[in-house]
């Protein structure tokens, strides 16, 4: 499982890894996929990102990996991953400023995409 969670690039949720696996024929159960998701983030291997809602939780390989921020439309769901070497600055400097030595950073803006903008049918959307 392990080597699923490092393949996977940006963000991914247990059902989703679970599904993954079963169709390259790992014989994983849901359970086993939630207790080492568990056991990942304990070890710092993992972390959990919240998009929306508390409904379904994503997770982001964090080892060895930059931190990884994102724009999230609030009526699709849609993610547009961020880089911006600004955030990581004000990161930096608040830290330096209060003392502290910074080991990472979740950065999420909530927008309405533009696509999302311009579609009407969307504006009773329950996200």
């Amino acid at each position: 499982m392990l080597a699923a969670v490092m393949e996977t690039e940006g963000l991914f949720d247990a059902d989703s890894l679970l599904m993954e696996m079963r169709s390259e024929h790992k014989n994983v159960s849901k359970s086993t996929v939630y207790r080492t998701l568990r056991l990942l983030q304990d070890a710092g291997i993992v972390a959990p990102f919240m998009l929306l809602d508390a409904k379904i939780t994503h997770y982001q390989l964090v080892y060895g990996r930059e931190p990884s921020d994102y724009m999230v439309c609030v009526k699709t769901g849609k993610l547009m991953p961020l880089q911006c070497d600004d955030v990581v600055a004000l990161r930096e400097g608040i830290a330096a400023d209060a003392g502290w030595e910074t080991v990472g950073h979740r950065f999420v803006i909530y927008a309405v995409s533009p696509e999302a903008a311009s579609d009407k049918s969307l504006d009773a959307s329950p996200h």
